[in-house]
């Protein structure tokens, strides 16, 4: 009962109280044999019992202690304890004993390894848990330093994307007699331009945020519905076929930029690698956003399935590798998920899950 209590509690418990406890398993466990026959009792095998999980669980100070009191109860159990009465004309001593032997080491050994087959679970376990947040730890590293380049570069690029923009401008007056294709390249020229210095100037706005959101709450297919038409405007040439599955209006989610660009850059990489067509399917529950991506282009290598969203990694020729790791990143810090596969008949499959529940709150101010 008493270490019911405590567990629910809920508190950690430490060396010192573990070893108290075990201490009185070891004080009970004394009081039963001594009432049923000492030493010569077979069960006296589970003073094994406890020194085994103190050893996996204790250091080894805390061990010994243990070790060295159950050894100081067996000893004087052997001088000290009241005998156990037993019928002769059923079972001879020696026959009861043996009997009680075989009893105690199945006792013995289910107990322990029921208990040390646990522990052993638990210690993996944490194993696990402890690897994870390594790794975490050090996909986080790798975004604060690309973070500190990203703001860097930002400030270095401010100065000639003005003078591109400034000669672009003065291009386009002093060419009024222009070809209108040449009059087409110059506004292009222009527009790409002012492209890149809007990004950059909401990279260097966002640069040191500690929170990802930052949007409003809506639904999740407004969300999803602004944010294909407005990349549907920066790859004119692909077929983006989309299928909706869900009852409208969907549930809220928080029209976060850095979602938005996450699922704009899966987008731009399967355009990329399936120029003339890709598909766009969205369901939705209460709970739940589940989008796929699906290109038809040469799909993923061994080494990519390896890599992708784990580190910088790029089949490009110019390509930096950052696009899906950011990605991924992103979507990762927001309780999601994101899985890439290849399809069959050819390309690949980037399947996006995340968790409404906590993308529809708005951030506290």
């Amino acid at each position: 009962m008493l270490v019911l209590v405590r567990l629910r509690s809920g508190s950690e418990v430490g060396n010192r109280e573990f070893l108290a406890h075990l201490s009185i398993d070891v004080g009970a466990l004394s009081g039963l044999i001594y009432l049923t026959g000492g030493a010569s009792n077979p069960f006296v095998l589970l003073f094994l019992l406890p020194v085994t999980i103190a050893a996996m669980i204790l250091p080894g100070r805390y061990t010994w202690s243990l070790a060295l009191l159950t050894v100081v109860c067996y000893s004087l159990l052997m001088w000290r304890h009241q005998p156990l009465p037993h019928a002769h004309s059923e079972m001879t001593e020696f026959g009861l004993h043996v009997v009680g032997m075989w009893l105690a080491f199945v006792l013995s050994a289910g107990l322990i390894a029921y208990f040390v087959v646990g522990m052993g679970n638990t210690l993996r376990a944490q194993e696990q848990a402890l690897l994870a947040a390594k790794e975490k730890s050090l996909r986080d590293e790798q975004m604060v330093a690309l973070g500190t380049l990203a703001a860097s570069t930002a400030h270095e690029l401010g100065s000639p994307l003005g003078t591109v923009a400034l000669l672009a401008q003065e291009l386009e007056e002093e060419l009024p007699d222009a070809s209108p294709a040449m009059k087409g390249q110059i506004r292009t020229l222009r527009t790409q331009v002012d492209r890149c210095k809007s990004a950059l100037a909401t990279l260097s706005g966002s640069a040191g945020g500690v929170r990802l959101t930052g949007g409003r709450a809506m639904p999740a297919n407004e969300f999803l519905e602004k944010l294909l038409e407005e990349w549907r405007s920066t790859r004119p040439n692909t077929d983006l076929k989309t299928r909706w599955n869900g009852a409208k209006p969907a549930p809220p989610l928080l029209a976060d930029h850095a979602l938005g660009q996450a699922l704009v850059n899966i987008l731009h990489n399967a355009a990329d690698a399936s120029p003339e067509s890709i598909e766009f399917d969205a369901s939705w529950s209460q709970e739940a956003l589940l989008m796929e991506v699906r290109d038809r282009g040469p799909g993923l290598t061994a080494e990519a399935s390896q890599l992708v969203g784990k580190h910088p990694y790029s089949t490009k020729r110019e390509g930096l590798g950052l696009g899906l790791y950011l990605s991924h990143a992103v979507i990762d810090r927001l309780g999601g998920k994101v899985n890439l596969f290849n399809r069959d008949g050819g390309g690949v499959c980037t399947r996006v899950q995340l968790p409404l529940n906590n993308l529809a709150r708005e951030p506290s101010s």
